[in-house]
Parts: structure tokens; sequence; C-alpha cells
């Protein structure tokens, strides 16, 4: 995270004693990145975080296996059609995934069990309904259009308020705003599509009492279950720079040219080998001769995977493509409007059209992806040859 914030109590020196109102110590937890020569917080605890009473190891009840886009081609897959058995952790459906990134949709109306990833950060994008967040750095009250970013090792659960849709981006590394919106010292320059006031993160400690609470550790070995002696929701202040977050798509704002840019404008977050860009609504290219839909392209280092979140989608009319829809074009091959979008658009400018609804979630992986078994169960088999008709 680009700032440092201070969350309930904590001691005005780093690292020296701080008492409980019986007189013991509560004790220091540091989170810290990249063996403590980046981001960190400093965590204070009623109670000892290392003490684990057992662990267990957890035999996955999704199946996770993944499988090359082959023969190469543009997918079509229709997360309408899905159904989540579990919870938004345990029943996140793969859809695709590589070394780097994994890409998983949930619906759910049950609180997950208390979760902590240990391969990466996680960003979770609320597609519908509205979700308490609860973590040891406090609670983030999440809704529809809302990233929550999760840092590496962050103890939490997803408690929704009703049934709620989720499209998950767990990493192999960690996520942040792109570097070109930072300065040296890491505050959001002003050419920045989004700023510090734009983010939320928890604003209070939530303590919970609880003994032998179980935890569902992922690792690069796989599932453990530890159970814990007390709860880790038992912490009661802390700072630093290493927190999670959300941030609404819908206070993303759109970079525009008077004629069409192309998606690093859109870009939000960066991840190691992936990029996750924001498409919002904005108003359309305003040359007076523009073309203000996007021209056919070859991202010839990239797959794209394109999360259709809300709005209308007049350059894909013909192809099936609709909210809740996932595009994927995989490097190697040649994609853009449906034909007939471009003359559509340039007639509908024409009668005084001069905005854009559409809403989506694009990952750019930089590594080619594999199909997950969610999104084989709900494929269109017909889109590829959707540009020949």
């Amino acid at each position: 995270m680009p700032y440092y914030r201070v969350v309930g109590e904590v001691p005005r020196k780093r690292h020296v004693q701080f008492r409980r109102p019986d007189g013991g110590l509560y004790a220091e937890e540091l989170m810290g990145e990249e063996g403590f020569s980046s981001d960190s917080s400093l965590l204070y605890h009623r109670h000892l975080p290392t003490a684990v009473v057992k662990a267990e190891a957890v035999t996955p009840t999704a199946d996770a296996r993944l499988e090359p886009n082959l023969p190469l081609s543009p997918r079509h897959f229709r997360t309408q059609e899905l159904s989540s058995a579990g919870d938004l952790v345990a029943g996140r459906m793969l859809l695709a995934g590589n070394g780097d990134v994994r890409l998983s949709y949930a619906t759910s109306d049950r609180p997950s069990e208390l979760y902590r990833n240990s391969m990466g950060d996680e960003c979770v994008y609320v597609q519908r309904g509205t979700v308490r967040f609860e973590s040891t750095y406090g609670v983030i009250e999440a809704g529809e259009g809302d990233y929550v970013v999760i840092p590496t090792g962050t103890i939490h659960r997803w408690a929704p308020e009703g049934q709620v849709s989720v499209l998950a981006i767990e990493a192999g590394g960690h996520v942040r705003p792109p570097k070109r919106y930072l300065s040296q010292h890491g505050q959001f320059l002003e050419h920045a599509p989004y700023c510090e006031r734009d983010l939320r993160a928890p604003a209070e400690p939530l303590v919970v009492e609880g003994e032998e609470v179980p935890v569902l550790v992922r690792t690069r070995g796989g599932l453990t279950r530890l159970v814990y002696r007390n709860h880790p929701f038992d912490v009661v202040g802390w700072d630093g720079c290493l927190y999670p977050f959300a941030f609404n798509i819908n206070d993303f704002e759109p970079i525009v040219k008077k004629t069409h840019a192309p998606p690093p404008v859109h870009q939000t977050f960066e991840g190691p080998g992936f990029v996750v860009c924001s498409f919002c609504p904005r108003p359309l290219d305003y040359h007076p001769e523009a073309i203000p839909i996007p021209y056919n392209h070859h991202n010839v280092d990239s797959d794209e995977f394109m999360f259709y979140a809300g709005g209308d989608y007049s350059a894909r009319k013909g192809s099936g493509i609709d909210v809740g829809s996932i595009s994927l074009h995989p490097a190697g091959f040649t994609h853009g409007p449906q034909p007939g979008a471009v003359e559509a658009v340039i007639e509908a400018v024409g009668r005084g059209v001069t905005t854009t609804s559409e809403m989506a979630v694009m990952v750019d992986t930089f590594r080619p992806l594999d199909l997950g078994p969610g999104a084989l169960a709900c494929e269109d088999p017909g889109y590829a040859w959707t540009w020949a008709r």
C-alpha cells in the first residue's frame, strides 16, 4: 500500500513494552513483504498469534485441474450458468490459471470459514450483492463493484448478506497499484485514475472471543487446517503500510483520448505476470472522424481475460456476450468488434450518442492461461466462429 495507517491502540514506539489492562504484554506480530525489506504492518494481539494446538491436511473438494487452451481458440464462458456448492472460498470454481495467477468464480450466501492464503495476494471483485469482509485488521463492508485486495497471509472470512457473486483473482505474489501512478515515495500522482481518498480500509479493530479456532491455510504444498488456541481476531491495534483495502470500480476515472486508446489506460492494479484493468462508463472518442470502438487487435505477449460486469456491449453485438460473460482471447489470435459493429457505432454517434456504458474487469497475463473445470462447464462452443458469420 502507498500510505501509512494506524488503527486502534498502538504504543508510541515500535517494539517496546505495550501492556494490557491486567499488566500482561500484548503480543506483537510483524507482517512484512519481501523478507521484511518492503511494506509491513505491526499488529498487537491479546494472545500469542503463534499458539497452534492442532494441524491436519485437507483434501481439496473443488476440482483444480487445468488443461491447455488447445486447439488455440478464443473462448466465451457464461458464469450465469454456474452454481456454487460452497462459500466464497471453498466454493470457488476455477476458470483459468497459470503459474502466476488463478481466476475463479463463486456465488454464495454462506459465511466462509477463517482462511489464510499464504501463496500470494488476492484481489476479489464483487459482481453482485453485499458482503462483510472480516480480518485480523478489522472489517470492510464491500458491495457491488468493489475490488477487495487482501495481502498474503491475512486471516479473514467472508460473511455475505444474501447472495453474493465474486470473481477471485489469486496472485502468486503481490498486487499493487501500477508504479507509473505513484511518486518515488509512494503517493498517487495527479495523472492517476484514482487516489488514496478512493481506498477504504478497516477503521477500527475487530476483537472476537474464542478458543480452539480452525483456520484453513493454503500454501504451495496444499491445504492445511490449523487450530489456534485463541481466536485470531484479537488485535487491539495495528499500524503500517500493509493491510487489506477496497476500491470501487465506479471511482476509477477513465482516461479519454480523441481516438480510441489501448487497454493500458484502463490499468488498475499489477501483479507478478499479470495486470488488472477496469473498463468503466466514459465519453466516447471525440475526434470528428474517430471510430469510437476497439480496433482489431492482437496482443502478442498476453492472454486477455475479460469479465463483463455490467452495461451495454455494442461492440460485441451478435457474439452472445452479455453481463456475466467472460471472454478469453489468447495470444496468437486477432480479435476485435463483431462484424457490423463499427458501422453501427459511427451511426449511433451521428444520432448524438456520446458515451459508453460498459463495465468490465480485464486480466491480461504474460503467460498463457490454461482452462479450468469451471470454464469448461459453462463454455459457449460457437463463440470462436462469430466473426465469420
